[in-house]
């Protein structure tokens, strides 16, 4: 059974920063990728950035578009370990925060999620 420790969710003002952490175990083999989703209250559950691992074993690592240049993502496939430096959060980041660990052969696999409030 695949278990997530997730942390570092919080209330933060505007312009503040907080990391997010996330250790997945109960899985022996490499991920195709890891990373972190969120979800506001009312919106579908979105990227936000992830590693993915190709067929040569190289990572590729992605944003979301609205996070690009704030968001510094970190993770590891066969640690099976994601972080995320959030930056100059925003009103807008306000949502769940959850980390995926994705296979090729035994489907996806996600925490329980972090809260992240931003908010004066």
């Amino acid at each position: 059974q695949v278990q997530f420790v997730e942390s570092g969710g919080g209330l933060v003002q505007p312009g503040g920063s907080l990391r997010l952490s996330c250790a997945a175990s109960g899985i022996i083999f490499r991920a195709s990728a890891m990373g972190w989703y969120r979800q506001a209250p009312g919106n579908q559950r979105e990227m936000v950035a992830q590693i993915t691992d190709d067929e040569n074993n190289d990572d590729k690592i992605d944003y979301a578009d609205s996070v690009k240049g704030r968001f510094i993502f970190s993770g590891d496939n066969a640690l099976h370990t994601a972080y995320l430096q959030m930056n100059n959060l925003k009103p807008e980041d306000t949502a769940m925060y959850y980390c995926k660990l994705e296979t090729r052969t035994r489907g996806d696999f996600w925490g329980r999620g972090t809260q992240v409030i931003v908010s004066t």
